[in-house]
């Protein structure tokens, strides 16, 4: 059964750091690209980070460039973005996804990635 199962949320101050992971289970993982996003009160969903299969190219939203380090662990079935200096403005629900399409390029529309978690709620307090 293929489910992604995000976890390591919660409270930071801004400049902080916080690590989420993003546990698959089925074959979700394999020879899929693993994106995060993120939507705030209000906002779109919007993309944030994600990483190729075999870690080979990662991609990242300008807003979080420099800040936010997205990994993977194959053999853990795991991806992790870990975000440092936080901001005000990182406050969301963050969503791990998987792209199954087996492009050679990273997307960043939500509408390619086809198996979601339930999202897990970051706050970051100014």
């Amino acid at each position: 059964q293929e489910q992604l199962v995000e976890s390591g949320g919660g409270l930071a101050q801004t400049g902080g750091s916080l690590g989420l992971s993003c546990v698959a289970g089925g074959r979700a993982l394999h020879n899929s690209i693993m994106g995060w996003f993120r939507q705030a009160p209000g906002k779109e969903r919007e993309f944030v980070a994600a990483v190729s299969w075999g870690a080979t190219s990662a991609g990242y939203a300008e807003s979080v460039k420099g800040r936010f380090t997205i990994f993977r662990d194959d053999a853990r079935s795991t991806v992790y973005l870990q975000m440092s200096s936080l901001e005000p403005e990182d406050t969301a629900v963050y969503y791990c996804a998987a792209d199954r399409r087996q492009s050679d390029s990273i997307s960043v529309s939500s509408r390619d990635y086809e198996f979601w978690g339930q999202g897990i709620q970051v706050t970051v307090s100014s």
